[in-house]
């Protein structure tokens, strides 16, 4: 894959975070992340060269995302300060995971040559981007070692289930 490519996806993803991140808490406009998102999807799939194996892999991203976020705020282990919820949590979410699998079709096979790294590596880093969340104002933690607990598991059985059984799909 070109370094053009992995740029792009990865500006197109962070774009997408950024806008419904500070859509929600800085520009008061919920909503911007779903339209900076649905551009950035629209523009992902029309360039996709396999859209059959990118929806795939979008809905077995996608929808354990959405499962645990929504039964995490369920039990009030965490909530989104959010003006606009579809379900338990905010409609952007769904963009966001939506644009959070887009890493997974293209950028992170190179952990299908190191498992044990990109293990490590969603262990850490998923939580860390939620943590980060609590002192921008767009998530409040109330139970955090719970928090800390299930992110951590959620995150390593995600990339496992990603390397096992999505890549081999």
């Amino acid at each position: 894959m070109s370094k053009i490519k992995v740029f792009l996806i990865l500006t197109g993803y962070q774009l997408t975070w950024l806008a419904c991140v500070f859509g929600e808490t800085k520009f008061k406009q919920p909503l911007l992340g779903l339209y900076v998102g649905f551009i950035f999807l629209a523009i992902f799939f029309i360039f996709n060269k396999n859209k059959i194996k990118f929806l795939k892999i979008s809905l077995y991203i996608s929808i354990p995302g959405y499962l645990f976020d929504s039964i995490m705020v369920f039990f009030s282990v965490y909530e989104f300060n959010s003006s606009v919820i579809l379900g338990t949590i905010p409609a952007w979410m769904i963009i966001l995971w939506l644009s959070f699998s887009t890493l997974f079709d293209q950028i992170l096979t190179i952990f299908k040559n190191y498992k044990f790294i990109g293990v490590i590596l969603s262990g850490i880093l998923g939580p860390a981007t939620y943590y980060i969340g609590e002192p921008m104002g767009l998530i409040f933690i109330n139970n955090l070692f719970l928090f800390v607990t299930m992110m951590v598991v959620f995150w390593i059985i995600l990339m496992i289930y990603y390397l096992k059984v999505v890549l081999k799909s």
